[in-house]
């Protein structure tokens, strides 16, 4: 089964996520991928889609944000994507108020993760706009500081407003804040394109090896091959680590005559009965997690 590539672009209002877009866009029409995008914007009306040439595949999300008002739109939307262009790699480019975790967890359903490989994050900084992040409210600075810390690509753009002090501060308190991101200073979004081609927080076969991965938002799917008892999935439940953040997905169990849609966020779990038959995926989201001891234990139930 082909598998879709896809990436998130944050970074808070104003930094230049879509003119790194255009540049990215760029970059992958003279290596000749299929590219798709995913727009998201919180208003009714998209300003930004204007700037996207017309033989790429788009999709717009307007009136909301894909964190909580309209997350069944962006999995319907990533469907039709998938169904209808095949693309090899999907650019999601989120709002400006989006914070990562909620992103990922809205684009990755159960119904074709395993059809999608999840890359990683790009946060695009405004370096100005970092260096006067006190002035924000408090929720507005903690958004700041977690869409730069979950990233696996770090761009300070609009360096040209920028003295040479400015730029090694906020260097220094990127690279702290986010010690595996590759980071880099950069004047419109232009940057090094082989870095986000070496992105890959899917897999996780070297998480032993290599310090890059430690503390680092990734993502695991899962694909149940039975029913599995109810009472060992809630022993799995409360081992886990509390740095697995979300899960969801679907687990048919003993005695059942159908799978058991399952969503957990934060250690509260749910279960929701269904009444037809689902793939039996399952969508892990979590931080400095080795994915192949969760494996391990999933296969014993």
């Amino acid at each position: 089964m082909k598998q879709t590539d896809i990436y998130v672009l944050s970074g808070f209002l104003g930094s230049g996520k879509t003119t790194l877009l255009k540049e990215i866009l760029k970059k992958e029409k003279e290596i000749g991928r299929k590219v798709a995008v995913l727009m998201n914007e919180l208003g009714k009306v998209s300003i930004d889609s204007n700037e996207i040439e017309e033989d790429i595949p788009l999709k717009e999300l307007l009136g909301g944000c894909v964190c909580c008002t309209i997350q069944d739109e962006v999995e319907a939307q990533i469907q039709t994507l998938l169904m209808e262009e095949k693309p090899d790699v999907i650019y999601f480019e989120t709002t400006g108020a989006a914070h990562p975790v909620e992103t990922i967890d809205g684009i990755l359903s159960p119904i074709f993760a395993d059809r999608l490989r999840f890359k990683g994050i790009i946060t695009v900084i405004n370096g100005k706009q970092w260096l006067e992040r006190s002035t924000l409210n408090a929720p507005v600075q903690q958004l700041i500081l977690e869409q730069a810390r979950q990233a696996s690509l770090l761009i300070i753009n609009k360096e040209d407003q920028l003295t040479e002090a400015e730029k090694a501060k906020i260097s220094f308190e990127l690279q702290s804040i986010c010690p595996h991101a590759f980071t880099i200073l950069t004047t419109f979004s232009k940057f090094p394109f082989e870095k986000l081609l070496e992105m890959n927080t899917q897999v996780y076969d070297n998480v032993q090896k290599t310090s890059i991965h430690k503390l680092h938002l990734s993502t695991f799917v899962y694909t149940f091959k039975k029913m599995i008892a109810a009472d060992e999935f809630e022993t799995f439940l409360r081992e886990l680590p509390d740095t697995i953040y979300r899960i969801k997905g679907y687990v048919q169990f003993h005695q059942s005559k159908y799978p058991d849609l399952f969503q957990y966020s934060y250690g509260m779990p749910l279960f929701m009965q269904e009444d037809m038959k689902m793939p039996l995926n399952m969508v892990f989201i979590g931080e400095n997690i080795d994915w192949k001891l969760v494996e391990e234990s999933l296969n014993k139930l």
